[in-house]
C-alpha cells in the first residue's frame, strides 16, 4: 500500500498540471517493475482532442518507452476512476492493475457506474484497487468544478452588464 500511496502522489502532481492548464485536473502514471514508465494528465482541451485523458497519455508514453503496446505486468494508477474508452484502452494494453483515487458515478466503470473489468466475456480481466488517497484526489476535482461554476457566475454578470 506505501507503494500505491507514492504512486498516487505522483499522478496528483500530474494531475495539478493538468489543471494549471485549464483542464480537468486528472493524472496517471504507468509502472513497470516499481519504476515510472508513463506519465500522462488531461489534455483534450489544449490539444483539441477528445481521447487525450490522462490515462491516455500515460498509456502511450509507457508504450513508446517499452517499445511494445503490450504493458503486460504494468500497473496503472490515476486520480479518478476510468471511463469507458479508458478502460478498452487498458484491457488492450494487458495493465495487470489499475489503481484509483476517485470513484467517479457518472463516468467511472470499475465499479462506480459499471464494473468492466468484471465482464467474464471479455478476454482481459484487470485487477483494480480504489480509493488510493480518495479524499486528496476528490478534493482536487471539486475545488477545481467550484472554481469553474464561479468563474461562469461572473462571466455571466459581466455579460448581463455589457448588454445593460
Amino acid at each position: 500500500m506505501t507503494d500505491d500511496i507514492f504512486f498516487m502522489r505522483e499522478a496528483l502532481i500530474l494531475a495539478d498540471k493538468a489543471q494549471r492548464a485549464g483542464e480537468v485536473p486528472v493524472g496517471a502514471v504507468v509502472v513497470c517493475k516499481g519504476v515510472i514508465i508513463g506519465r500522462g494528465y488531461n489534455a483534450p482541451i489544449s490539444l483539441h482532442d477528445p481521447s487525450a485523458h490522462a490515462e491516455m497519455q500515460a498509456l502511450r508514453t509507457a508504450a513508446h518507452y517499452l517499445g511494445n503496446y503490450r504493458l503486460v505486468d504494468c500497473d496503472l494508477f490515476v486520480t479518478l476512476e476510468p471511463c469507458l474508452m479508458c478502460a478498452g484502452a487498458i484491457m488492450h494494453a494487458r495493465i495487470a492493475r489499475v489503481v484509483y483515487g476517485a470513484s467517479d458515478y457518472k463516468t467511472g466503470v470499475c465499479g462506480s457506474l459499471l464494473n468492466l473489468f468484471a465482464e467474464q466475456r471479455l478476454n482481459h480481466h484487470t485487477a483494480v484497487s480504489g480509493a488510493v488517497l480518495e479524499q486528496e484526489c476528490a478534493l482536487m476535482l471539486s475545488n477545481f468544478f467550484k472554481r469553474r461554476r464561479e468563474q461562469i457566475k461572473v462571466q455571466k454578470k459581466l455579460s448581463l452588464a455589457v448588454n445593460l
